[in-house]
């Protein structure tokens, strides 16, 4: 009973508030949505997107949000797509995670450095 509680306070808030969601915020919803829920990569994206697509919901740096969901839904690690599509203007990306050096050169145009 407690966690329809929690669901239903949290729709009301969303139906009610305009809610800004940061990245960090959206790095544990998937995590807590994959550990806790069992959650696949094609679920945990539709459902981030869903919740970014409600109108009274605003997310940090949507194109990058976006960018790392469609990755997510790709296959890559939510945390590393986050990290990636987030670099901004930068032209060069370092990482000492070889996967997601490998990953990142298949993604991105940008030239990746594995450390």
């Amino acid at each position: 009973m407690a966690a329809t509680g929690v669901w239903w306070r949290g729709l009301m808030l969303i139906r009610t508030n305009e809610i800004w969601v940061s990245k960090t915020v959206l790095l544990e919803t998937e995590w807590v949505l994959r550990s806790l829920y069992s959650f696949s990569p094609e679920s945990l994206a539709g459902a981030l997107r869903a919740l970014a697509g409600l109108r009274t919901v605003f997310l940090e740096d949507e194109l990058a949000a976006a960018k790392a969901l469609d990755w997510l839904y790709e296959g890559l690690d939510f945390a590393d797509a986050l990290h990636l599509a987030s670099v901004g203007n930068a032209r060069q990306f370092a990482t000492f995670d070889r996967k997601l050096a490998r990953q990142a050169r298949r993604t991105s145009t940008l030239e990746t450095i594995s450390l």
